[in-house]
């Protein structure tokens, strides 16, 4: 029976897993990034919502002023 692999691992192996093992590290914190700035994301948008509900409801509750308009006073020309 003959096996292939030699019996320590190459330099380029292992260079290569170094590579794969960086990446897969670095893969793993930005898909955390993306789901704490994605739960960040939501809850702003609740607290906006928020907001604008509550603003709408009081514009609901208020009664509606139109103001009158306001006459101007002519001028009066003064004679010199």
């Amino acid at each position: 029976m003959s096996d292939k692999r030699p019996a320590s691992p190459s330099p380029e192996s292992i260079a290569r897993a170094n590579r794969q093992r960086l990446a897969q590290e670095e893969g793993v914190r930005a898909m955390a990034d993306l789901e704490r700035r994605s739960v960040e994301i939501r809850k702003n948008m609740q607290r906006l919502r928020a907001l604008r509900e509550a603003k709408e409801a009081d514009e609901k509750r208020a009664p509606t002023v139109i103001p009158q308009p306001v006459k101007k006073k002519r001028k009066t020309r003064t004679v010199r």
